[in-house]
């Protein structure tokens, strides 16, 4: 565990915080909301073929669920004609079902990390800066001069819960048809899940929820050019 916690630190968490406290020495004006926006859209940029993968599949297995609650009715009582059905359907569409997962493992380390380092700088914890990189010892928290980014903020936690709102809603299915059981979790992903990540990010140092916002606005972006781009999966009955 040792060994895992030292690669994390060296290979992913200090990188970051060094690169936030480069940005926050060059920029006008030493505004550290700015800098917790570049960061999180330069990190977003780096992840986005993982994640462009990841939604891409998410998309497609929410076009494919009528179809797949299909066989779940029809094969309900032979279990294990209904799980070749289903493999079958996803190899007809060059669709693997665990490619979504793989992703969001991978991108997983590095938003801790940056959720580790904003939450550190906010309140001039700066142990692990580089010898070449200069220590402003002291971060001011304010963001545009207006917002304490290391006090808690109910505008921006509110913000955070309706921007994951709105990306729960671009991606649940259009389609019906969806069985009991998915049609709870589609509901508790949509609605609960948002009110949750209010009342979280209401008691958090804003920044948290600044970046809460700016990396789930990425990903609206990201999904929308996957609407637009992405040709519908034609599933043939």
């Amino acid at each position: 565990m040792s060994i895992l916690y030292l690669l994390y630190n060296e290979a992913i968490y200090r990188p970051l915080l060094n690169l936030l406290v480069f940005f926050y020495n060059i920029i006008p004006g030493h505004d550290i909301g700015i800098v917790i926006i570049l960061v999180t859209l330069l990190i977003r940029l780096a992840l986005a073929p993982s994640f462009h993968k990841s939604l891409k599949s998410q998309r497609a297995m929410n076009q494919l669920q009528p179809k797949l609650n299909e066989m779940r009715e029809r094969h309900k009582d032979n279990k294990e004609a209904q799980a070749k059905a289903m493999m079958e359907l996803y190899k007809e569409h060059k669709i693997n079902p665990l490619s979504s997962c793989l992703p969001l493992l991978i991108q997983l380390p590095f938003l801790i990390a940056l959720y580790q380092v904003f939450s550190k700088a906010l309140h001039n914890n700066l142990d692990g800066l580089y010898a070449f990189i200069n220590n402003p010892h002291t971060i001011n928290p304010k963001f545009l001069g207006l917002v304490d980014l290391g006090q808690p903020n109910i505008i921006f936690g509110v913000l955070a819960g309706l921007a994951q709102f709105w990306q729960s809603k671009l991606m649940m299915p259009k389609t019906g048809g969806q069985d009991a059981t998915a049609k709870a979790l589609q509901l508790q992903t949509t609605y609960v899940l948002p009110v949750i990540s209010v009342i979280i990010a209401i008691k958090l140092p804003a920044g948290l929820p600044l970046y809460w916002i700016v990396t789930t606005l990425f990903a609206v972006g990201q999904q929308y050019y996957i609407i637009r781009k992405q040709p519908k999966v034609t599933v043939v009955s």
